[in-house]
C-alpha cells in the first residue's frame, strides 16, 4: 500500500515518494509534504530549466540554482496549482497545463 500525503503543491491527498528525494532537510520536507505526482512535475520543470537556461547539474552553483527553484516550486507563494486544476489528459478534463511554480526572472548562475 502506497504511502498517503497531503500534497501541498496539488493540495489533496496523494501517494507519497518512497524516501526523501534529495538530502538534508529540504528533502525531508519534500517528502512528508510533497506527492509522486507533483515530484514527477518537478522533474519535468526541472528539465526544461536545465535545457532552456544551459544549466550544468554537476556544477555548485548551478545545483544551488536548482535546489532554490524546487524550494520555490513546492513551496514558494502560488506554489500550489489552481483549485479543480487537472493534469492533462486526467478526467478527460482540458484544464491543466505546465508544472507551473517558479516565476519571473531566469536563474542567475553566482
Amino acid at each position: 500500500m502506497a504511502r498517503l500525503v497531503q500534497c501541498n503543491k496539488l493540495g489533496r491527498e496523494l501517494p507519497g515518494l518512497e524516501r526523501p528525494p534529495v538530502p538534508g532537510p529540504l528533502g525531508e520536507r519534500i517528502y512528508n509534504e510533497i506527492s509522486a505526482q507533483a515530484w514527477e512535475m518537478w522533474r519535468e520543470h526541472q528539465t526544461i530549466m536545465i535545457n532552456h537556461y544551459a544549466l550544468n547539474p554537476a556544477d555548485p552553483n548551478d545545483r544551488k540554482v536548482l535546489r532554490e527553484h524546487m524550494e520555490e516550486f513546492f513551496f514558494g507563494e502560488g506554489a500550489r496549482m489552481p483549485e479543480g486544476w487537472e493534469p492533462a489528459g486526467a478526467g478527460g478534463s482540458e484544464k491543466g497545463g505546465g508544472g507551473g511554480g517558479a516565476k519571473g526572472a531566469p536563474p542567475q548562475k553566482k
